[in-house]
């Protein structure tokens, strides 16, 4: 039978939630108890039955201390110590609920608090503090009475800042001064953040409790990520370790959401390979790509809205020359069918091969020329994909 077994439901559960903080020893850990100085079996219930006063118990091994908690009317509520190898490592009240209710601490071996937070019925409120074994602050989080906005610092070993997470309103203090650090004096904030080894890994621009601009770093110094939002328009750019931009987004900032409206993408020497456009309601407006000596590979410009969308579709070879040309129905989930007539060309221009395609995108017909503009092939196509030579 386990050892709380018999103890009233309300203390069971004070015991239960401190059972796994003492680690797996304490579980099988043979204990002593006694209550107000008087023996008790911890097995056996009836023996709080209606009891108030101090409940302690040791390992019988060791006789080191192992829990101190109060209990009231035989029900376990008030403050509770537990120890580990015969010293504090934490300490809460419970209330009649058998919830954590007020102040709750952690201390290290040495008797340093690692941890300081305030609890109503259960549920954390106000400044969480925690702390390394140096002393030194590690994170602080404020909970709210109402609401999941939640505000945090946290900082390394070394006291660096090493992340934040604003609020809508100030509530860090007198942690730190996120009044000024979120931006809620009226100016845009500056704040650095550093990883564990002292390395700056990001700049942040807050601006009322918003995340205004972010720069992070590769270890090289160098910038990995800008993104900056000014008015309705938000920026980000991604660049490589050698400092050459990759991509670059820009959104439409809508309420609580984001519209992208460009994107382009660039090669490994910065060079422009791919350059889309959306429309306010983000819906694609333009897709051109290039070949890395600068020449065109496709360009797609669509119009119409809804179910009528169409694009235009046009290919090219490096030399610029056009290499494809075509009109596509956008249906649904951007699926593209063939429409009207598809031709390709030689690099000098020469058309060599078109089809036509029904409304449903199948080819109806296929013709071919060589480069000198001599047709060689005029074929009619059926469903199954069979053919015959076209005949008027």
């Amino acid at each position: 039978m386990p050892v709380f077994a018999a103890l009233p439901r309300l203390l069971r559960i004070g015991l239960a939630a401190l059972v796994p903080l003492l680690g797996a020893t304490a579980v099988h850990a043979q204990q002593d108890c006694d209550l107000n100085g008087r023996s008790i079996n911890p097995n056996n219930g009836a023996s709080l039955a209606g009891k108030t006063g101090l409940l302690r118990c040791k390992d019988r091994a060791s006789g080191e201390l192992q829990r101190e908690e109060q209990v009231q009317n035989g029900v376990s509520m008030g403050l509770v110590r537990l120890y580990d190898k015969g010293k504090l490592a934490k300490e809460h009240t419970l209330n009649a609920k058998g919830n954590m209710q007020g102040r709750a601490r952690e201390f290290s071996p040495t008797g340093r608090v690692l941890r300081d937070a305030t609890y109503d019925d259960g549920q954390e409120r106000g400044l969480a503090r925690s702390f390394y074994p140096s002393g030194q602050l590690r994170r602080a989080i404020f909970y709210p009475d109402t609401g999941s906005e939640r505000a945090s610092v946290e900082f390394t070993e070394r006291g660096q800042m090493s992340a934040l997470r604003c609020a809508d309103a100030p509530a860090l203090a007198p942690v730190v001064d996120d009044a000024k650090l979120c931006g809620f004096t009226g100016n845009p904030s500056q704040v650095e953040l550093f990883d564990t080894r002292g390395t700056l890994r990001s700049r942040l621009s807050y601006l009322a409790g918003k995340r205004v601009r972010t720069q992070n770093f590769y270890d090289n110094g160098k910038t990995a990520l800008l993104d900056e939002t000014v008015g309705t328009q938000r920026t980000e750019q991604n660049y490589s370790s050698e400092g050459i931009k990759r991509r670059e987004t820009v959104y439409l900032v809508v309420e609580r959401t984001t519209i992208r409206q460009r994107e382009q993408a660039f090669s490994e020497k910065g060079t422009l390979v791919r350059d889309q456009r959306w429309n306010t309601s983000g819906e694609p407006v333009v897709d051109d790509s290039y070949y890395l000596n600068g020449q065109p590979s496709s360009k797609a410009v669509y119009s119409g809205s809804g179910d009528t969308r169409t694009v235009e579709v046009t290919e090219f070879h490096d030399n610029g020359q056009r290499a494809a040309q075509g009109s596509y129905q956008v249906a649904s989930r951007g699926r593209q069918v063939p429409t009207g007539t598809h031709q390709r060309f030689s690099e000098k221009g020469q058309l060599l091969a078109e089809s036509s395609f029904d409304a449903k995108g199948r080819v109806t017909r296929e013709r071919a020329w060589d480069e000198n503009g001599e047709l060689q092939r005029d074929d009619e196509v059926f469903e199954d994909g069979s053919r015959k030579a076209f005949t008027r």
